[in-house]
């Protein structure tokens, strides 16, 4: 007798696929599935098209802000460092220099600026994009693989309020979808 497994016989549903031809179909899909009210979705291309952002509805990027956050932190942390260092915690009279000498911090004070930076940039990136993701299920399948050739995808989750899977695959067919398919995670 053999059992079977509850995870192979209702496995659940990630969202739905819908295949594009060109990028103007691309485009217009996500304006109608943003207009449609679905929160929840996500388009995918071989390269980047102008005006998508503004098509889904996305809000600017808070990585400018992160970056300029950590911009700041190097930038008086290294004034903060030089100004201690050589004039508080050990002054050295070297011919008779001043202690808070401006242009011999500069580079230093550039170096941690452009340092903590790049820090900011790197791990807000992985912040923002809930990184690392070791595998998506959009992976598994065999459609989705032609995205870094030369097929476009929107792809709407289940968790989204509106997803329906046959009002949803429906309403993609019916904005120029050439191919749906359910994905499973």
């Amino acid at each position: 007798m053999s059992q079977s497994n509850p995870q192979t016989e209702n496995p659940v549903v990630f969202g739905l696929l819908a295949e594009f031809a060109n990028t103007a179909d691309l485009l217009h899909a996500a304006e109608k599935v943003r207009d449609a009210g679905y929160k929840k979705f996500d388009v995918y291309s071989p390269f980047p098209i102008h005006g998508m952002d503004d098509a889904m509805g996305l809000k600017p990027s808070k990585l400018g802000w992160i970056v300029l956050g950590h911009a700041l932190l190097g930038f008086f942390g290294a004034i903060s460092l030089m100004v201690w260092t050589s004039s508080i915690d050990y002054p050295i009279n070297i011919s008779g220099k001043p202690f808070l000498n401006a242009p011999a911090f500069i580079p230093v004070i550039f170096e941690l600026t452009v340092l903590l930076s790049a820090f900011g940039a790197v791990f807000g990136m992985f912040f923002l994009n809930d990184m690392p993701k070791h595998n998506n299920p959009l992976f598994n399948s065999e459609r989705f693989d032609r995205v870094t050739d030369d097929k476009m995808f929107v792809c709407i989750e289940s968790s989204d309020i509106l997803f329906d899977a046959d009002k949803t695959g429906a309403f993609l067919k019916e904005i120029g979808a050439t191919h749906t398919e359910i994905v499973h995670d």
